[in-house]
């Protein structure tokens, strides 16, 4: 009977072990967390108003051309998301060379980021993940 007993439960164990692991989250989980395009547009607005009304860093953008700047964001964040967009502007370097940018200035537009994303009402959980994109393209961008 002991017998029986460790086979049936031998038997469980290893249906367990092979049973197939928990399947990945969809690769475009953050993007359909921002919304999609339409949700990452208003992020963008959001966050370009706040910029454009910072004394801090508002005069890096008085020679850009707004709409395209607009477009730009759209464009990267929606990619980056793993949304269905394809990024069209240039490298962070080459988009940030020669502008010196410290790096109290990122951390100005990542505040006014962190404020237009409460002020969609983005999740934490969203909200970290948008600025897990941002973050690594510190060193691209701070004294370039």
């Amino acid at each position: 009977m002991n017998r029986l007993l460790l086979m049936m439960l031998a038997g469980v164990l290893c249906g367990c072990a092979s049973a197939p692991p928990a399947p990945p989250p969809p690769s475009d989980a953050l993007y359909r967390s921002l919304g999609a395009t339409q949700g990452i547009e208003r992020l963008v607005d959001a966050s370009l108003a706040r910029v454009h009304a910072d004394l801090r860093i508002n005069l890096f953008f008085e020679n850009t051309d707004l709409a395209d700047l607009r477009r730009l964001l759209i464009e990267q964040i929606c990619a980056a998301s793993g949304g269905p967009c394809v990024y069209t502007g240039r490298s962070m370097e080459e988009a940030h060379s020669g502008m010196n940018l410290s790096d109290e200035d990122f951390d100005a537009f990542v505040e006014d980021l962190v404020a237009a994303m409460d002020e969609v009402a983005l999740a934490a959980s969203t909200q970290q993940q948008v600025l897990g994109l941002f973050g690594p393209m510190r060193p691209e961008i701070v004294g370039q």
